[in-house]
């Protein structure tokens, strides 16, 4: 016998409580006050709500890095000069793109050069105005080692790289205005005209080049007096060879000085930003943690306030031979029902909410079952625990005292 029907009479046969009738009776009372029971339930179903967006935009945002990732490759390497022993900035040798490419496992490596020139619209355009624009000649496999594409036009050949032909990053473009390619479009670079003859699209493993302007690096030295040294080096190799290539990079580079070289991978940029996501995850679910807990309060305190308004439900109850648990189950019920309740709507309210919006960032939606299930149960877990206090408060009404109140 337990300790809430200590008091009951020993002499009479207990009544029975199926728990098909527990949670039949659970319904009522909360069907009983619908408002109350969706204000009631609202706490709960934001803290759901919460806890399965942040969840579900997380795990999409990891899943669109994860797989811009593997469709990019990790086998990008780029090459640039370090500082040298004096504290100056060093420079790489001019046969340095040649070199690499004879590493074996390298499939294609091309650089880009600084050139000290600006870019605008066209020739009345104060030189102050510069858009952030930088201007770089490229060699012409430069597109094909990033594994990019063109958005309008063509990308340099060997032929329009001797020429004043300009191609423009994608950022580079919308701040010129410049929509279209092929050469009927002109721009001012370096106090000449300069043919826009393409426009990339965005370069996910390359983003510095989007507000850039590049050109061949024959036309950069005959007509604006570049010195053609590559600043930067971008090298695809076989993936199962990128660290044996990665050992060798600078020395090859840079034979005389090794150790002026820079190598990096620029997917380890992606793969900080999913692990940053996953950073801002833990706090973003404290926050939904303290929501969730918020909402349990309201159900403890709404549960507290119908005890006293059903006193004589209760005294009723126990009149008719209900016990001291039975009263106490009752209630517990009611408090898990109105979280489930509220824990169902927060679920498809989350959902929606990934949903939406991976869909305007083009994203695939990712919201995994178990998060839903954890979610659900952690509300029916909060709201059966806030129904405890209620619930012993409930059972310690005798009938006698209870049944005064009707």
């Amino acid at each position: 016998m337990s300790r809430l029907d200590a008091r009951d009479q020993p002499g009479r046969d207990r009544s029975r409580l199926r728990a098909a009738d527990t949670w039949a009776l659970a319904a009522l009372g909360v069907a009983g006050r619908p408002v109350r029971a969706m204000l009631s339930a609202l706490g709960i179903a934001l803290g759901v709500a919460t806890l399965v967006a942040v969840l579900g935009i997380s795990g999409s945002s990891r899943a669109q890095l994860i797989a811009q990732i593997d469709a990019l490759g990790t086998n990008l390497l780029t090459v640039t000069p370090g500082q040298s022993l004096d504290g100056g900035q060093a420079v790489l040798p001019t046969t340095a793109p040649a070199m690499i490419r004879r590493i074996g496992p390298v499939h294609s490596a091309a650089a880009i050069g600084q050139v000290n020139a600006n870019v605008y619209r066209n020739d009345r355009i104060p030189p102050a105005n510069t858009g952030a624009i930088t201007v770089f000649s490229a060699q012409p496999g430069l597109l094909r080692t990033l594994q990019g594409h063109m958005a309008r036009g063509r990308f340099l050949n060997p032929a329009t790289a001797r020429f004043p032909a300009v191609v423009l990053g994608a950022s580079a473009a919308a701040a010129l205005g410049v929509d279209r390619a092929g050469g009927t479009i002109q721009v001012w670079l370096g106090n000449h005209w300069f043919a826009v003859v393409g426009i990339m699209a965005p370069l996910p493993l390359a983003p510095e080049l989007d507000r850039t302007a590049l050109i061949g690096f024959r036309v950069a030295r005959s007509l604006l007096g570049a010195h053609g040294s590559p600043v930067e080096i971008y090298v695809r190799a076989t993936p199962v060879s990128v660290a044996a290539v990665t050992s060798v990079l600078a020395a090859t580079a840079d034979p005389a000085a090794p150790q002026n070289v820079q190598i990096t991978n620029p997917a380890d940029a992606l793969t900080a930003r999913a692990d940053a996501a996953v950073a801002f995850q833990g706090l973003f679910l404290g926050l939904g943690a303290i929501a969730l807990l918020v909402g349990g309060i309201g159900i403890a305190n709404v549960m507290v306030i119908s005890v006293l308004e059903r006193r004589g439900e209760i005294g009723l109850r126990r009149a008719l031979g209900a016990t001291r648990t039975h009263i106490a189950v009752q209630f517990v019920a009611e408090s898990a029902l109105l979280a489930f309740a509220g824990g169902t709507a927060g679920a498809v309210l989350g959902g929606f909410a990934t949903t939406t919006y991976a869909t305007a960032r083009h994203w695939s939606t990712v919201v995994p079952a178990a998060t839903l299930a954890a979610a659900m149960a952690a509300a029916v877990a909060v709201g059966a625990v806030a129904g405890v206090y209620p619930a012993l408060r409930a059972a310690r009404l005798s009938p006698a005292e209870a049944l005064r109140t009707v």
